[in-house]
This record gives structure tokens, sequence and C-alpha cells, in this order.
């Protein structure tokens, strides 16, 4: 027999159906056993007689919750029953697994233990509903945005993740042997990225692992994460790469909201707000000219930058003024930016650069690239690169290459923000940090 899944069932009244989940409850009253199993598209009530059959009486009376079970039985109306107005009347019952007890953590406890205690037990932490519905949402995210591109006649690549040169600027770089010499873990695929576009690519998009040595204990930052990238060739400016990318985020929050904004409203009392286009801009001078104005102070060390509660403040005056949950920050000064940022003509300190911030998170970082070997060399030793090590990337620009632009953005910021999560370990499958590499 096929198995039905339990979300199926109302079109299944009155048939004998296969389901197999996880058990929830059991009620042994002094006649009847009830059974709630549970599977990633629901619960059910399933039910038995103890006169029915002794057999499977005695080994209902022994499970323990969390077991895997396969139970076969009839489909049957029940207006009584909360789980959908229908109960399952048990015929056969298959332990696959027997769950131990006590249980380390009871992930449907009114009180969840603490964050570590969950990301030691994850996989019984994400049997919860609504965990299910964050890598849901994640999947039809990836999707729309996949959609998107390929409608654009972009390119999807793979780029490696062992280097033997840094991808940025030498800083958060997790050093690894290698065949007796030293590599390094990817910290974006940037420079490959701009090697498709002087391929000739012309727009190219990748979905992978990124690695920080970033020894951050915050609610924002991890070590290893999904980055979401995409390069484009012949641009103008850096406002051609925002203009895609506002319209590639309306696109996928179109998907998601259709297709879950209605369980995510229920599970996380948050809702799916199809953003307007286009998002407001905001010069980096503007942006420091409006925290003053809200009384905002940086951080001595964050000077032409800015820091996350600065983000905040900034989200809450663009909500305010243009009630909108998007932002960008552009033209941002060379010396927070890498050497390989365009700089504008007639303004060498500043970058035909960006960040995007979503609901007082920075979710992007993006530019228009400098092109021009001789130009790129000269701003690589202005930041104090010795140009060897990355004449690999350099050559890319020596044999006729057209003025790009991309972005690389954070999967898991952007769905903490989407779906109103409090920490960054709640919207990645495995957290890894600096003291977390189990499981």
């Amino acid at each position: 027999m096929v198995r039905s899944l339990i979300g199926d069932l109302k079109h299944e009244i009155g048939r004998e159906v296969k389901i197999q989940g996880w058990l929830e409850t059991v009620r042994d009253q002094k006649k009847m056993q009830f059974l709630i199993l549970r599977d990633r598209t629901g619960s059910v009530q399933v039910t038995t007689e103890k006169s029915a059959n002794p057999e499977i009486t005695n080994q209902i009376s022994r499970l323990s919750t969390e077991s895997a079970l396969t139970i076969t039985g009839k489909v049957v109306e029940n207006p009584i029953v909360k789980l959908g107005g229908l109960e399952l009347l048990l015929s056969e019952l298959i332990v696959e697994n027997t769950s131990e007890l006590p249980l380390p953590i009871d992930p449907f406890a009114a009180t969840l233990p603490s964050m570590d205690t969950r990301m030691d037990w994850r996989f019984l932490d994400l049997r919860r509903n609504e965990n299910t519905l964050i890598f849901e949402t994640q999947t039809t995210l990836l999707m729309a945005m996949r959609e998107y591109w390929v409608k654009h006649n972009f390119i999807e690549i793979n780029s490696p993740k062992i280097m033997g040169t840094p991808s940025e600027s030498g800083a958060e770089l997790f050093e690894i042997g290698y065949f007796g010499g030293k590599a390094y873990l990817a910290q974006s695929p940037q420079f490959y990225k701009q090697m498709a576009m002087a391929a000739g690519f012309e727009g190219v998009f990748e979905i992978g692992p990124v690695f920080r040595a970033d020894p951050s204990f915050t609610s924002r930052h991890m070590t290893e994460f999904t980055s979401v990238d995409m390069e484009m060739s012949w641009i103008d400016s850096h406002e051609d790469v925002m203009s895609f990318e506002e319209n590639l985020l309306l696109y996928a929050y179109r998907q998601v909201k259709d297709k879950h904004g209605d369980l995510i409203m229920k599970a996380f009392n948050t809702e799916i707000i199809i953003p307007e286009i286009p998002f407001p801009r905001v010069s980096m001078v503007e942006a420091l000219e409006i925290l003053k104005a809200e009384g905002y102070q940086l951080p001595p060390n964050k000077k032409g930058d800015l820091d996350p509660g600065g983000e905040r403040v900034i989200a809450k005056y663009i909500r305010r003024k243009f009630n909108h949950e998007f932002v960008f920050i552009t033209d941002w000064p060379i010396h927070v930016r890498p050497f390989y940022h365009m700089r504008y003509p007639g303004h060498p300190e500043l970058t035909c650069s960006f960040d995007l911030i979503c609901n007082g998170l920075e979710i992007t970082t993006g530019a228009q690239r400098e092109h021009r070997y001789e130009v790129l060399k000269r701003q690589a030793l202005e930041k104090g690169l010795s140009l060897e090590p990355i004449q690999f990337y350099l050559d890319f620009f020596r044999f006729g290459c057209p003025p790009h632009g991309g972005f690389g953005m954070g999967l898991s910021r952007l769905l903490m923000v989407m779906l109103g999560l409090n920490n960054i370990r709640e919207a990645v499958f495995l957290f890894r940090g600096p003291n977390r590499l189990n499981p």
C-alpha cells in the first residue's frame, strides 16, 4: 500500500490508508486507546478498541512518544475530533523505531530549553512544525530566485571553496593545510564571479557556502553560512545592480507570500509584506546625518561605517518616512570597502557601492566593480596588498573585461528578517560559530 500524507486524509474518507510518522501522544483509557501521529503535513488521531486486538493493545501500552510508526487504518469522519474532524480506525501498527525515554529535549514543550541545548539536539528541535515551515519557506525563496535569474538568462556557477589566496581583504580567514602548503576557505565567490564576467557569461548566480573566521557571538553572525551571489555585465552603474536586486526580491517575496503567507502569520505572527519598488536609497553621508538628527552616536571605530545599532535607527527612520522595510545605503567611503570596488569619477574617496538593510539588519553588500586593469592594480596597492598573490585575479582584466557589478546576500539573514526570527541560529539548518562544530 502506498503511503498517504496526513495532510491529504480529508480526501481519503472511507478508505483504508497507510500513514507514517512520529507519535506525539498516547491516551490509554479503560476501553479505548488514542494515538496522535504526526508527519510533516499535520497530525491525526488514531483510535482502536482494546478488545479488538490484545496484541496491538499491549504494543500501544508500551509505546514511547516520538517513536517512528507505520499505521494502517480506515479514515472516518468524526466532527468531535479537533484535528480536521476525522480520525483513523487502526487495523495494523508497525513500530519502525522506538524512541528512548526520557527525551533529551521536548521539542513540543510549552517552554523550550536554552538555544545551546536546542542546538545540541537540533534534529529533535527541528521536528516542530514551525521549523519545517522555515525550510519550506527557504526552498520556495531560492526556487523563486532561480526562476527569476533563469528568466533573465543568468547562468548558475559553482566556484571552488578552497583557494590559494584570500578572496577578500585577508582578514577573517580560515587557513588550512594543503599537501604541505597553505590554502584558505573561501570568504566569498567574488573573484570567480568576476572571472565569469571576463569569460563572457554576462550574468551568473551562485548559492553556496562561505566561511568567515569571525569570533563574534551575536545573534546575526556565523562562521559558515550560505551566500546568495550574482554578477552582471554591461552595466552603467551600481544603480543597475540595485534595480535588479529589488526586482528579484519582489518576485521572491510574492512567491513566498502566495505559498506560505498564511502559515507564516499563524506560526510567527509575521506578515509577509510585498515590497514596493524602487526601494528607498540613502547615501552614506545622508545616513550619518539621519543618525545625528536621531541622536545616535556611532562608536569611534565606525567612522564612515555603520554598526548594528545605527542600522536599526536608520531602518526605523525609513519605516517612519517611507513605510518601507528595505533601504539601500549607497556611496561608501573607500577605507571601508575592498580594493575592487569602483570609485566615483571626480570623487575618488567614494565607492560605487551599496548595502541593503531589511528591518534593521544588513543582508546584502554590492557594488560596481573596477574592471580596468591598471586602475585595479593601483587600488590594490593603495590598500597595502601585494600584487603577486592576486595576479591570477588581476589577469582576468587584461584581455577585455566588460563593466560589471553584483552583490552577495546572506540567505539566513534574509530568512531571519522575513520571518521575524530573533536569532540567526533559528534560520539555519545547522549553526556554525566559534564554539559550535557539532552536530
